[in-house]
């Protein structure tokens, strides 16, 4: 199937007037809008040449409420809108969250906005925030809850109603809606059993959707559970790779195929 073009920014341009328009007329009273026609009929009579149908009295209308609203022209609106477009793109960034681009997190998760995200152990806020201004929806069992405190305050309003912060721990949190992936550094797991690890993973696999994606870091120097041979035993029937994070860490990913 062939992509669409992206729409250019005069297509988008017109469908801003358009809409601030149609949101300007639901707003007022049938009496008001009719005034307003009769100012457009007025305008209409002074013109030369005046051929009067409908279209021409709607267009006139319109030109009306856009001089009241004080609609931008295009060219201030084009400059609006790419400063805002660049200040989205930026807030989107990985490496503004403090996420390396190169990273698993970056690379490997492409998900659709409003989809359901857990993130799970100490020092995941920023892999929360980070997949927060993708557009996810995500819960976030952390020690470090990753409030608005020392957050740019346009980010914290992009933020805002985007990260749910659960103070429980993996044992005791279940999922009440599907999840789209899963995130969790070593200490999600940390005084847990290896059943009691067992049964976390059982959960979250089932409530993952097909193609779900699970990222777990575990370490090395340290051997934190649950090891690598462990998350293999969890984790049949996935498709797994396991991605070095230099001589102390590996990142964990397991995709759960499509049925």
């Amino acid at each position: 199937m062939a992509l669409s073009a992206p729409r250019s920014l005069k297509y988008e341009y017109d469908l801003f007037v358009e809409n601030e328009i149609e949101i300007y007329k639901d707003s007022i009273s049938r009496t008001v809008l009719l005034k307003i026609g009769d100012e457009a009929v007025a305008s209409l009579h002074n013109q030369p040449q005046f051929a009067m149908d409908e279209i021409l009295l709607c267009d006139e209308v319109d030109k009306l409420i856009r001089k009241r609203l004080r609609i931008p022209t295009y060219a201030t609106w084009r400059k609006r809108e790419l400063r805002r477009r660049a200040e989205l793109e930026e807030f989107r960034r990985p490496e503004h969250w403090g996420v390396p681009a190169d990273s698993p997190l970056a690379r490997e998760f492409h998900l659709e906005p409003q989809s359901h995200v857990l993130v799970a152990g100490a020092e995941g806020a920023n892999a929360a925030r980070y997949l927060a201004a993708q557009g996810c929806s995500v819960t976030a069992i952390t020690s470090d809850v990753p409030d608005a405190d020392g957050l740019d305050p346009e980010d914290a309003k992009l933020l805002a109603g985007r990260i749910e912060s659960v103070p429980v721990g993996l044992k005791e949190w279940s999922p009440d809606e599907p999840l789209s992936a899963v995130v969790c550094t070593p200490a999600a797991f940390a005084g847990l059993t290896a059943a009691e690890r067992s049964k976390v993973f059982a959960i979250l696999q089932s409530a993952t959707q097909d193609g779900g994606v699970h990222l777990v870091d575990t370490l090395i120097q340290n051997h934190a559970e649950p090891s690598l041979s462990e998350l293999r035993r969890n984790y049949k029937g996935w498709t797994i790779s396991v991605l070095d994070q230099g001589t102390s860490s590996r990142s964990f990913l397991a995709r759960k195929e499509v049925a």
